[in-house]
């Protein structure tokens, strides 16, 4: 019999659909897929033959749960001189991607009765995770005439005796909002305020548009670090979406729990994968490709930006980072009955797949990857214009 805690477990509907459109492209079927949450540039070879090197020099044995004492003191120096907050090698924590740290974290401090604040539309694996560890998640509905925004007074009314966490993620995805710095101060004084945790989750910080600046919460101040767990991964930056390689940096006193954690769930994060990320960050190579991506996604943004606006019935806010934009379709997908139906009538009609925004707590939104090229979103776009004009 199952434990009641993986009763409610659903897959991540953002990687179902992708091996939906993939089962169909190996069919045949011309489709155009806008599901998948990685950039569509190759790792850099740079990074490949360094953890090909690391391979052949024997880098194939366990390494400390933590993770490679070099990997940590690289990323402490980043952190130090990219975001300004100042951690130690041992408050750092390398582990097999995003997802995996912010589990551990979850499990080394939620307990049943826990309540959670997620700002809503959501990463679809946060709720999942905050449900495993028996906690309780207390949605915080963002504006879409607000840019879906996270704000200081909204947050406060949802706050109760029981609040133990808060989880950001800026830049947002699905939606692509960024909160500004002012705002961002606002939230974290206030978690500092009501003794709340903050999870922030920085997988996007490589990808800005507009002119906007990355703001890390624990650089405002000291106090702030000490309630903060950033969180980040090669995947996205650095296109390494399958080496799983991510990271925690928090206070010492959960950095030890959280690599206990690792040593008795994987023992390490893959420890050759581990030195293409200190590729990544020490070749000189890497800030050109990383803003190479940037400036295309910048564009490509633009163009799926333009385009959705011309869909009758179809609002949209303007991405200010990541790689996604989240129209609300909610006029269609009422009429199919759901966006559920809407999205299996644009695969089934238009042959074009976007995630329905229920899957992100928001019903009535598609969220819509740009990590394709210029030709496919046009021709993406057009597809669900025509389809949507037969409903």
């Amino acid at each position: 019999m199952l434990a009641k805690r993986v009763s409610h477990i659903k897959p991540a509907p953002t990687l179902a659909l992708t091996a939906k459109v993939n089962q169909l492209k190996a069919q045949g079927v011309d489709i155009v897929g806008f599901g998948a949450g990685e950039p569509d540039f190759d790792t850099p070879d740079f990074i490949k033959e360094a953890c090909i090197r690391a391979i052949r020099d024997g880098k194939t044995k366990y390494a400390p749960s933590a993770g490679i004492p070099q990997l940590r003191e690289a990323l402490a120096e980043k952190l130090l001189k990219e975001n300004g907050i100042e951690y130690k090698p041992s408050e750092i924590v390398i582990t097999a991607g995003a997802k995996m740290a912010l589990f551990l974290i979850m499990l080394a401090l939620l307990e049943e009765g826990d309540e959670v604040l997620l700002p809503t539309p959501y990463w679809v694996t946060y709720p999942e995770q905050i449900l495993l560890c028996n906690a309780k998640v207390v949605e915080v509905p963002l504006r879409e005439e607000e840019g879906f925004v996270l704000k200081a007074d909204l947050l406060r009314e949802y706050i109760t005796p029981k609040t133990k966490m808060l989880i950001l993620n800026s830049p947002s995805n699905p939606t692509g909002a960024v909160i500004p710095e002012e705002e961002l101060r606002k939230i974290a004084e206030l978690c500092l305020e009501k003794n709340i945790l903050i999870v922030s989750d920085e997988c996007y910080e490589a990808f800005l548009y507009d002119g906007e600046r990355f703001v890390s919460p624990a650089s405002l101040s000291k106090e702030i670090r000490e309630i903060t767990f950033t969180v980040n991964a090669f995947s996205k930056s650095y296109s390494m979406t399958g080496w799983r390689v991510g990271y925690v940096a928090c206070p010492e006193k959960y950095a030890k729990v959280i690599a206990d954690l690792n040593s008795q769930s994987i023992s390490n994060a893959t420890t050759f994968a581990q030195y293409g990320a200190l590729e990544a960050l020490k070749n000189p190579e890497a800030k050109a490709f990383v803003e190479n991506m940037r400036k295309t996604f910048e564009k490509r943004r633009d163009l799926a930006y333009s385009l959705l606006r011309e869909i009758p019935k179809v609002s949209v806010v303007k991405p200010k980072g990541a790689f996604y934009i989240f129209p609300n379709f909610r006029h269609y997908s009422q009429r199919l009955g759901s966006d559920l139906k809407l999205a299996d009538y644009l695969i089934e009609k238009g042959r074009v797949a976007g995630v329905p925004g229920s899957a992100f707590g928001a019903e009535g939104y598609l969220r819509l990857s740009y990590c394709v090229s210029e030709d496919t979103i046009r021709e993406g776009i057009n597809r669900i214009k025509g389809a949507v004009e037969l409903i």
